[in-house]
């Protein structure tokens, strides 16, 4: 079996105002002390303003399911004793005008000096997924075939649809204040593995991103884990759908393999239209249309019918089909994150905003 991990960014936000407030220091020593979330699980961002929980390597979802609620959980009391709290949106609501300070390490630094305003507005939050491969040939060709999903993937995970107080018009701006960075986007078509290090070494031996670390591919391979990590997601309001996210990158992963070693043709989509695809998918959510692998535009329920067709096998060897559909089902029901912000907006306003992502129950 496949085995998944998932990483979550959050925000620390001001109770009254929810800007963004530069804790992290404080809310990770306090979550360490703790007995439920260890050093390795609770990590620094780029900006003092956010934090990262990494779950242990998982062989099924609900281990997964039960380590994000453990590690919300610890966060989320930790941010509560230094008197913030945990803020799940992909993108900070409101900012101050006066930028949150960077993370003190040489890194961070240095991305600072060299892009500053793309780092003052990197107050946005993403969701990682990680599955284990074999050997790093396995590893592109997983990349090669679930590369025409990943719009599908961030439409189903959109939830940032504000930015400085008002609605910015897309499900997931987090996309696009990300796709300013050089190396960002779907990832193109490989050759291989050795094409793939090629490429990456030939990005960072030109000088224009300083490791493979500022390789932003919404899908590449990791360099610290025998993984694919699929990066396209927002961060999730609710445990359960980064669950259901997450099963539904490891049937595409099993899918993929499964496919190499049968000898079937990928699905192709030129570069210029899976970033198009992209684009709509992080303006649109799930509440429009979105580009099919074989580049046709259709209704999001057909393509997400037609996702869940090409994964059903998958999802039934893992044991994961009755959870991931039931899941799905509940998101074409009750919408995206995104959805459910802008209702907030609408029904009362920012503040209502602020208790939805902020909620105690979408931490514990």
């Amino acid at each position: 079996m496949i085995t998944v991990g998932v990483e979550e960014e959050y925000l620390l936000v001001d109770p009254e105002t929810c800007l963004p407030t530069p804790l992290v220091r404080e809310v990770r020593a306090t979550a360490r002390l703790t007995p439920i979330a260890d050093d390795r699980e609770v990590q620094d961002e780029l900006l003092q303003a956010q934090i990262e929980v990494a779950t242990p390597v998982c062989t099924a979802l609900e281990e997964v399911g039960g380590h994000l609620l453990r590690l919300r959980h610890a966060v989320s009391s930790a941010a509560q004793a230094n008197g913030c709290r945990v803020a799940i949106s992909a993108t900070a609501p409101v900012r101050d005008v006066v930028p949150v300070p960077v993370t003190s390490t040489a890194r961070y630094l240095k991305m600072r000096g060299e892009a500053r305003l793309l780092v003052d507005e990197q107050l946005i939050c993403g969701m990682h997924v990680h599955v284990g491969i074999p050997d790093r040939e396995t590893g592109v060709a997983v990349l090669n075939r679930l590369r025409v999903w990943l719009p599908t993937l961030l439409a189903m995970s959109a939830n940032g649809p504000l930015w400085d107080g008002r609605d910015t018009g897309f499900a997931s701006w987090r996309t696009i204040v990300f796709g300013r960075w050089p190396v960002s986007g779907p990832p193109p078509y490989f050759a291989g593995a050795a094409d793939y290090e090629a490429r990456a070494d030939g990005l960072v031996e030109s000088g224009l991103i300083p490791d493979r670390g500022q390789m932003y591919w919404h899908a590449r391979l990791s360099d610290r884990y025998p993984t694919v990590e699929v990066r396209c997601c927002d961060v999730q309001l609710e445990a359960d759908d980064a669950v259901m996210l997450a099963g539904v990158v490891r049937a595409l992963a099993a899918t993929a393999i499964a496919e190499e070693k049968a000898g079937a043709a990928p699905a192709l989509c030129p570069p210029e239209l899976l970033h198009a695809a992209t684009w709509h998918a992080a303006r649109h959510g799930m509440g429009s249309t979105l580009v099919d692998p074989a580049g046709r535009l259709r209704s999001s329920v057909d393509v997400l019918g037609m996702l869940l067709r090409h994964i059903t096998p998958a999802l039934e060897e893992n044991g994961d089909h009755r959870e991931v559909r039931a899941l799905v089902h509940r998101l074409l029901r009750h919408g995206t994150s995104a959805d459910r912000q802008r209702r907030a907006l609408a029904e009362a306003g920012l503040p209502a905003v602020a208790a939805l992502i902020t909620a105690r129950e979408t931490t514990a």
